[in-house]
């Protein structure tokens, strides 16, 4: 088997990727999110934010700035259309990353 065969075998799984629940509903989610410019872009800032934080903190000072953050935030996250949005990205996020988990795991790579 080649380096190319293993392209295309992701190329598929991409494609049953695409054919989930999981990711239709972030699509959809998505798609209203863009319809609110405004609204999308608080919601770029908060994931940026957060990606932020959590990269750039450790021990107590990451739980401390994500109490904070939860707290500045909390009020935002009660909009229906935000919260669906995150949620389904959420989502999406935990099955690519338990996919690299089995797929590290699988080829036994360190």
């Amino acid at each position: 088997m080649t380096e190319k065969d293993v392209m295309e075998a992701a190329r598929r799984l991409a494609g049953i990727i695409r054919e989930t629940d999981i990711y239709k509903e972030y699509l959809q989610c998505r798609e209203i999110m863009r319809k609110q410019p405004e609204l999308y872009a608080q919601v770029n800032e908060y994931r940026l934010k957060n990606f932020d934080i959590q990269n750039e903190s450790e021990g107590s000072e990451l739980f401390d700035r994500m109490e904070a953050f939860e707290r500045e935030y909390r009020e935002f996250r009660e909009n229906p259309m935000v919260d669906d949005f995150l949620r389904a990205e959420l989502a999406l996020c935990r099955m690519v990353q338990e996919m690299n988990v089995l797929l590290t795991a699988e080829i036994d790579f360190e």
